[in-house]
């Protein structure tokens, strides 16, 4: 019995002097910062018309795309884009549909609205011609309201979290 005792006291020495003390070093507690989430502010355009060449360059890209036009007022864009006379209607909504979703894609893009009617891109294209003249857009004021409010049920859907 008492070699029994002797070995559990062996035993118990041997364990307890094998292990070595991994006790992790005291550091500082971490601190916690909480911060107020925002969402992003949309760019604002700095030269319009700068900006307009952008996007006229953009939806100039997209196939079947021939030319394109676009104006810009505050941060909303009216892109007229010319596609070859013989698509068919469901085609032309295609393209105009890629066209948007490319700008989408760009940050001044963002609320551009597209269209690929004859009449408006005219009217687009001779009030382009006007601003570079130097008359001030805000002399179309009332004639983009009337664009826009014949584009926007092309406008695309937006996901939730996009602004």
């Amino acid at each position: 019995m008492m070699k029994r005792l002797l070995a559990l006291l062996c035993l118990f020495v041997l364990c307890t002097a094998c292990t070595s003390k991994n006790t992790p070093e005291k550091s500082a507690p971490a601190k916690t910062q909480r911060v107020q989430q925002t969402a992003p502010e949309a760019p604002t355009p700095q030269n319009a018309t700068a900006v307009a060449k952008h996007l006229s360059t953009i939806a100039s890209r997209v196939p079947k795309v021939n030319s394109a036009t676009a104006i810009v007022f505050g941060n909303t864009a009216i892109v007229g884009i010319n596609v070859d006379a013989k698509l068919d209607r469901s085609r032309v909504g295609t393209v105009k549909y890629s066209v948007a979703e490319a700008l989408q894609k760009d940050p001044h893009g963002a609320h551009a609205l597209v269209t690929a009617d004859a009449d408006i891109v005219q009217r687009l294209r001779e009030m382009n011609e006007d601003i570079m003249r130097g008359r001030p857009i805000s002399g179309f004021a009332e004639e983009l309201a009337d664009i826009a409010g014949r584009i926007i049920p092309q406008a695309p859907a937006r996901n939730p979290g996009q602004h």
